[in-house]
């Protein structure tokens, strides 16, 4: 009773497609491939940017000189302004 045959997959597949349809399934789909691309992808950056920026090391300060120029980038570590 523990594991599902083919059988019992295939009318759970054949109950959702009913309930959902296949154009919601595929957006879903869709959707679902983007978000784990984009983590990949994400965690492939973010691995490479820390193991290779050391702290006080010219890629860091690069980064953070970057930062300062780009408009729409907010300083966290900005002291309050009088």
């Amino acid at each position: 009773m523990g594991s599902f045959s083919i059988w019992h997959w295939l009318i759970v597949l054949v109950i959702v497609m009913m309930v959902f349809g296949t154009k919601k399934l595929k957006n879903i789909g869709g959707d679902l491939g983007s978000a784990v691309k984009g983590f990949k992808d994400g965690m492939k950056d973010g691995g490479t940017t820390d193991a290779s920026a050391a702290p006080g090391s010219p890629a860091s300060q690069q980064v953070t000189n970057h930062a300062k120029t780009d408009a729409n980038t907010v300083d966290v570590e900005a002291k309050t302004k009088s």
